[in-house]
This record gives structure tokens, sequence and C-alpha cells, in this order.
């Protein structure tokens, strides 16, 4: 067992569980065209070790120490039986809205990716706008990755609060300047909130950004905090409203991101699960996506027959395989 009370197996008996696959993209996310994942069967069920592939061990650290939480200690109590759900819009052009939209059955909120490297503020106001004029009545948040600076973020915001943004997701890079942003907002009447996502999930102190009063809202993914309980506890400890996000999950790794928003005391905000519809397949045959808006509360297990079809190439595999390895000790 680890300082974090997660047990940890011996790593022969996850390499011998192990099973890595690559699952081609609808639509590129995050420059995503394939997306790896390692999973993993233990005791509790499967789970799922995908850090990003540019990630280094250290950071994925946290997500192999989620993945040993779901699969051998399992997840907290539900006290909801269902989660609003968000759809996810890439930076793709204005004229593609429609048809990404159509991936989804969660439209009662958007969250709109901006400020993408290669675009500019007239991609970004297009694409709100196409998504605005698609869905007159749904709810629409913007999320730049901390892809502004400061007089970016402010100008950005400016403008894109014509749209009735429910909030800005991690509009700039670094906790100083999201709190001097969020200032400048307000005194300037702009009625945009702030949330943070990198600067929790990313930072070595997941509450600096909140005793900093740089955000009004955590986005919160069970993965980079180390499990649902870790996740539980920062949210707790942070005394603000959070969103729970994937990270292009299979639907074994969304089970840890609904788990999560099951179990949150309270839930204010549509959740970030709905990428798996962004995906050109899944581990699951019944896929953990949303219906009507919303996502019955459950677990998933992957069926030997898509393991089959999408399993990653011999070379891939054994990349994820030493990933596993190296990341495990550092456990």
């Amino acid at each position: 067992m680890n300082s974090q009370g997660v047990e940890i197996p011996p790593l022969q008996d996850l390499l011998d569980s192990a099973v890595v696959v690559s699952i081609p993209m609808k639509v590129t996310f995050r420059s995503v065209q394939a997306r790896e994942a390692l999973l993993l069967r233990g005791p509790q069920g499967w789970a799922e070790f995908s850090p990003f592939v540019e990630y280094d061990d250290g950071e994925a650290a946290a997500w192999l120490r989620s993945a040993l939480a779901a699969g051998w200690e399992g997840f907290p109590p539900s006290v909801r039986d269902s989660v609003p759900v968000n759809a996810t819009m890439p930076a793709v052009s204005a004229e593609d809205v429609p048809r990404v939209l159509a991936n989804f059955d969660a439209e009662g909120t958007v969250k709109i990716k901006v400020a993408e490297r290669g675009q500019n503020l007239a991609d970004d106001l297009a694409r709100v706008r196409a998504v605005r004029q698609t869905l007159p009545e749904a709810k629409l948040r913007v999320d730049a990755n901390g892809g502004w600076g400061l007089e970016e973020a402010e100008q950005a915001l400016s403008a894109l609060a014509e749209f009735g943004l429910e909030y800005a997701e991690q509009p700039v890079g670094d906790i100083p300047a999201l709190a001097l942003l969020r200032q400048r907002l307000r005194r300037k009447g702009v009625p945009v909130l702030i949330a943070a996502d990198e600067s929790v999930r990313k930072e070595s102190d997941p509450l600096a950004v909140a005793r900093a009063g740089a955000a009004d809202i955590l986005v919160v993914k069970a993965a980079p905090l180390g499990g649902v309980q870790r996740a539980l506890a920062v949210v707790a400890a942070a005394g603000l409203p959070a969103v729970v996000s994937s990270a292009l999950d299979t639907s074994i790794g969304m089970s840890a991101g609904l788990a999560l928003a099951a179990a949150l005391p309270q839930l204010d905000y549509a959740c970030g699960l709905g990428t798996i519809s962004l995906m050109a397949g899944d581990v699951a045959a019944d896929s953990l996506v949303a219906h009507g808006g919303f996502m019955k509360v459950r677990s998933a297990t992957p069926e030997p027959e898509l393991l089959a079809r999408f399993a990653a190439t011999p070379a891939r595999t054994q990349w994820w395989m030493e990933r596993l390895s190296r990341t495990y000790a550092l456990l």
C-alpha cells in the first residue's frame, strides 16, 4: 500500500493483465487522432491508465494511482442515479459545428474549445456563434486550456460574453494570472465566471487556486488527481462548486469520472463526461454515453471482441508496458 492508502499489486500482475488499445477519433481533439489507453483488470473491476503520451512519468504516476484505486479499491457510494453531461466542441471551423454536435445527445450544455494554436479570436467567435445559432437555448462554456495571455484573455472574454457564457475554463495558464483576470473582468462588469482545470490537476498543490481566489469553479478529473477519493477530498477542501471532466477516456476510464460526479455532495453544473462521442469506437459494447443530456451511473466492462478490434500495434503495446513499469517505480 502506498502513502495515499492505495493498494499496490505486484508489477508483474499488472503487466500480465494489461491490454493496450488504440481507438481512432472521429475528429481531432487536443491534436489526438487516435486515443491510446492501457487497461488493467483488478479485483474490483477494470481500470484505465491513459495519461497523454506527452506527459512525463512523474505526472503519469497520479494516473496510475487512480487506476489502482479503481481496480483494487473500488468507488465510493453514489448520491445520485444520473449525472448531467455537456457536449464538447473541438476547435473546428464554424461550418463543421452542426456535424460535430450531431454526435452528441447532451446538447443542453456545450463546452467549446477556444485559443487553439494557429487560430485567432475571429475563429473562436465564429465557432461559438455557430453553436449558439444551432442551439439557441443551450448553456455555453469555453475552454482555452491556458492558451491565452492575460491581455488576450480579457479581450476575448469581453467579446465572447455576448453569448451568455456559463464560464470560461482555464483562460490563462497560471494562478496569479487567473486571479488578476478574474479581478479585471469583475471591474469591467463582464459576467463570465472563471473555472480552473490545469491549475488544479497540474499543480503540486491542487488547492492553491482556491486559496488565491483565482477561480469561481473547480474542474476536476479523477485520474490526474490520483483517483476518485482524492478528487473528492480536493473539492471538499476547496469549498468551491465543481465540474467533473474526462480526459478522452474509454468507457473504462469514464467509469471513474462518472463515479466521482455521482459521489459529489453537490453538483450544480453539467459534467464533461461526453467525450466518447468524439471517438470512433469504444472497448465496451454499451458505452458510457449520455442520453437526453444525462448519463446513468454505472460501470463498464470491455468486450473481448472490441479489445481485439482496437488492439494497439506490438510496438505501441511495448511502449505502454515500459511506461507502466517506469511509472510503477515512482509509486
